[in-house]
């Protein structure tokens, strides 16, 4: 007798199950400081003020009928759970929060001093009883790899991060440049006994070799193309037209990696909007022919299967 495992999205607003939910942005940034961990003010913020200029940038996506957001803000870049759960209050949308740190030289010095068993600990602590005093459960696993391979003190974390995603269910994202380094970040969770499609090849567009695009799925891992309203959108209707065509649909991420209020700019910067995807983007692949249950596929049960958790 097969068992069906309802699986849940977890967000600041509690956890989502598949039907509560409709179009979500799998890569998106509301609060980031890229300066290193030890800079003077780094990721200090007033949480009203994020508020002030980031709820607005959410508001629009809601008009636009987008039901949830991953921040993909971790440990390392200005990671703050609180402003996130403050931003998802004052707007009614639920956000997904990462475990997880991000590559040299943005890890912390405890982070580099840890062991795997230490750093494993950590993340399944904030997978299952929340982020720090937030109140926030940690969603996801985000990790990142350097642009020419993956450092030890990358790999240890990347080790930690597949034995919790082992016990918890929840997916490894990384922010990985290359497709050769993404074939070598699932060589090592694979022998950690964390299963390919817990993966998210973050990123993805930046890998010229489509091959190895499909090599990702085949081996099983998602792919996400989020550079949406930052390349022309020539480019991004023949890159996901081609990603169709190849049936690689059912694997595909599509997001912006905008945003977002830094600490590190007066005021906070300007943020880029979310809209791209929703407001030029898809109308465009309409027009090309891509059938609307490939675009909800897409934007609606890809998000969802990639980042919810049994």
């Amino acid at each position: 007798m097969k068992i069906h495992m309802t699986k849940y999205l977890y967000t600041t607003l509690g956890p989502k199950r598949r039907e509560e939910l409709g179009i979500i942005l799998p890569h998106e940034h509301v609060f980031v400081d890229l300066r290193v961990p030890d800079a003077p003010g780094y990721a200090q913020a007033d949480t009203d003020a994020v508020v002030r200029l980031m709820a607005p940038q959410i508001e629009a996506i809601k008009a636009q009928g987008v039901t949830a957001l991953v921040e993909c803000t971790t440990c390392g870049v200005g990671r703050r759970a609180d402003i996130d759960l403050a931003v998802s209050r004052a707007t009614d949308l639920p956000i997904v929060v990462p475990t997880g740190n991000y590559r040299e030289p943005w890890i912390p010095a405890w982070v580099a001093g840890a062991t795997e068993e230490a750093l494993e600990q950590w993340m399944v602590s904030e997978l299952t009883g929340g982020i720090e005093d937030s109140g926030v459960v940690a969603g996801w696993i985000k990790v990142s790899a350097g642009d020419n391979g993956i450092t030890p003190l990358e790999a240890r974390i990347l080790r930690a991060a597949a034995r919790a995603s082992v016990q918890t269910d929840a997916v490894i994202g990384s922010h990985t440049i290359r497709g050769k380094v993404a074939m070598e970040q699932l060589d090592i969770l694979e022998a950690e006994g964390c299963s390919a499609d817990r993966f998210i090849s973050i990123h993805t567009q930046e890998e010229q070799d489509f091959g190895l695009h499909r090599a990702l799925v085949d081996r099983g891992a998602w792919i996400e193309y989020d550079h949406v309203g930052r390349a022309p959108d020539d480019e991004l209707l023949a890159m996901v037209t081609r990603a169709i065509e190849f049936e690689l649909t059912h694997h595909l991420l599509l997001s912006h990696d905008l945003g977002w209020y830094d600490p590190a700019q007066p005021g906070g910067g300007v943020p880029r909007p979310y809209t791209h995807l929703l407001g030029n983007l898809m109308p465009l692949l309409k027009v090309a022919g891509v059938d609307e249950g490939s675009l909800r596929q897409i934007t609606e049960a890809n998000p969802f299967e990639a980042f919810a958790r049994g």
